[in-house]
C-alpha cells in the first residue's frame, strides 16, 4: 500500500445528485481525492459506482453538486479536466484487428503527438508493460493480462496525472492480476492518482489508502481499509483442543458462546492485538490447558462491506 504526504485533492466532490427519470441514482455524495494516492470506490450492483465514474470522467453530466478533477472544474470546463485525466475500463478498447504497437501510435495520433513523438512514447510504454516480445503481433493472440496492461498503457500514451479504473483486474489469473497490481503501484510512486473501482475486495485491501462504500446512491462508509476493519465487530481467537476435557476447562474460563464440540474448538472475542492474544495465553497457562492449535481472525473487507450493505460481496454495476 502506498502512503504519502500530499493533501491537494485531485478530486473535489460536493453534493453530486443523479437521477434517471424518477430514480435517484447519487443522493448528495461528498468525498475527497488526495493527490498521488489509490481512491478505491466499493458498491453492490446498481449502487450508483459507474455513474460516478461517468460523472467525474466527463461522460455524463450531473443534475447538481459541485466537482472539481484534476484542478478544474468539471461544469465550467470540461475539455480541462478529458486532457488532463485517463481512463481504462471494465471491458478492453484495444482493437483486435492491429498491433500492440500499432494500438499505441494511433492513440498517440488522437492525442496530436506527432510521429517521432508518438514512435517514442509507444515503444517506451511497450518495455515498461513488458510487451516489447508482441509489439508486432496482432492483439487477438493476445492473453487477458496482455490485452490488460496494452489497454492501460494506450491510457497512458497522453501522461494523465489521474486515472479511472473500472475492473483493472476482471477475469485475470492471479499472477496477471498481481502483476497489474505491480503496475498500478509503480504509477503511483510516481505521482499518478488512481480512482479504483473493483469487485475484488482484496484488491482495494491490497492497493487502497482510502476506501468509499457506496450503498443507494449514499457514502455509508469511508476511511483506510484498517479504520474500516477496526468498525467492524467479529474478531476472535479460535482455540482448537486435543481433547474434551480441555475443551471443558476453557469454556469454563471464556464462557461456552462460540463452542464447537464436534470440532473440540472455541471462538474468543479478540481485536487481534498481541495484548489480547497474550491475556488468552496467559489466562491458559495459569490452568494448565494445553491448547493444540489457535488461529486469529480479525474482520477483513468482506466482513466491512456485509456490515455497511447488507450483501456478502460487490456484484457488477448496471449502468445507473
Amino acid at each position: 500500500m502506498t502512503t504519502t504526504t500530499l493533501t491537494r485533492p485531485a478530486i473535489s466532490v460536493k453534493g453530486l445528485r443523479k437521477s434517471f427519470g424518477d430514480k435517484l441514482v447519487l443522493d448528495g455524495i461528498d468525498l475527497t481525492v488526495a493527490e498521488g494516492t489509490i481512491f478505491s470506490l466499493l458498491g453492490p450492483n446498481g449502487a450508483g459506482k459507474t455513474t460516478m465514474v461517468q460523472i467525474l470522467s466527463t461522460l455524463i453530466t450531473a443534475d447538481g453538486g459541485e466537482m472539481h478533477v484534476a484542478g478544474h472544474a468539471l461544469a465550467k470546463d470540461p475539455n480541462a479536466v478529458r486532457a488532463a485525466i485517463g481512463v481504462t475500463g471494465q471491458f478492453s478498447a484495444v482493437d483486435n484487428l492491429l498491433t500492440g504497437e500499432e494500438n499505441l501510435r494511433l492513440m498517440a495520433d488522437l492525442h496530436h503527438l506527432g510521429q517521432p513523438e508518438g514512435r517514442r512514447r509507444a515503444a517506451a510504454l511497450l518495455a515498461q508493460f513488458d510487451l516489447v516480445d508482441a509489439a508486432k503481433k496482432p492483439v487477438a493472440t493476445y492473453s487477458g493480462g496482455m490485452r490488460r496492461r496494452l489497454d492501460l498503457a494506450m491510457t497512458l500514451v497522453g501522461n494523465p496525472r489521474l486515472i479511472f479504473l473500472d475492473e483493472p483486474t476482471s477475469g485475470l489469473d492471479p499472477r496477471s492480476r498481481r502483476n497489474m497490481w505491480q503496475i498500478i503501484r509503480h504509477l503511483v510512486a510516481e505521482g499518478v492518482t488512481i480512482f479504483l473501482t473493483t469487485q475484488q475486495l482484496e484488491e482495494a485491501d491490497q492497493l487502497a489508502d482510502r476506501i468509499a462504500v457506496l450503498d443507494h446512491g449514499r457514502v455509508v462508509a469511508e476511511g483506510t481499509p484498517e479504520e474500516l476493519k477496526r468498525r467492524i465487530a467479529g474478531g476472535h481467537i479460535r482455540l482448537q483442543f486435543a481433547d474434551a476435557g480441555a475443551l471443558d476447562s476453557a469454556t469454563h474460563i471464556f464462557g461456552a458462546l462460540s463452542r464447537d464440540d464436534d470440532a473440540l474448538s472455541l471462538q474468543v472475542p479478540s481485536d487481534g492485538n498481541v495484548r489480547s492474544l497474550k491475556a488468552v495465553l496467559d489466562q491458559l497457562d495459569r490452568e494448565s490447558i494445553e491448547v493444540d492449535s489457535l488461529s486469529i481472525h480479525t474482520p477483513d473487507l468482506d466482513d466491512v462491506f456485509f456490515a455497511v450493505t447488507g450483501h456478502t460481496n460487490t456484484q457488477k454495476d448496471s449502468q445507473q
